[in-house]
């Protein structure tokens, strides 16, 4: 926190008005990683463009979420780094086994008796990345609260 501290919460300000105006972007964007079992293509593919839109909406929150921390804390702010990143690596997994269920929708159908190995471990997975996702966007989100409340709370103020 090298610069001065006016300047210092002019920019805090800024981003954080940016961070707001993303997270109601955010908030509309309603996506749930609750897995339905849902067995159209139909749905797949919308499902998968709802995921898009708010996967790149979440990385763009998160970036700027990282410029933001990055003011006032440059290794703390490498740290969320590597989140936004490991953050990215889960989507793309998830986006893969969506892709795979979109093709073969049957896959996610409960009441298939006669499902073969595949398939059931393709189902396990969904589940597994959805909720692997939605803990690590928590995990992320309770760190930044964290770090607002020690760091840039009293610079807003």
């Amino acid at each position: 926190m090298s610069q001065d501290p006016e300047n210092l919460k002019k920019i805090a300000k800024e981003h954080s008005n940016k961070l707001a105006k993303l997270g109601m972007d955010l908030g509309e964007l309603q996506f749930s990683y609750r897995i339905e079992e849902k067995i159209t293509k139909e749905y797949w593919n919308q499902r998968m463009k709802d995921f898009k839109k708010y996967n790149e909406k979440g990385l763009e929150y998160y970036n700027q979420v990282h410029a933001m921390m990055d003011l006032v804390n440059k290794e703390e702010s490498q740290l969320f780094l590597l989140r936004i990143s490991k953050f990215r690596q889960l989507s793309t997994k998830l986006s893969e086994t969506m892709e795979k269920i979109k093709e073969n929708p049957t896959i996610i159908d409960s009441k298939d008796k006669q499902q073969s190995p595949w398939s059931k471990e393709i189902k396990n997975q969904i589940t597994e990345q959805s909720n692997e996702c939605l803990r690590h966007e928590m995990d992320m989100n309770g760190s930044f609260r964290e770090f607002y409340e020690k760091h840039l709370k009293s610079i807003l103020e």
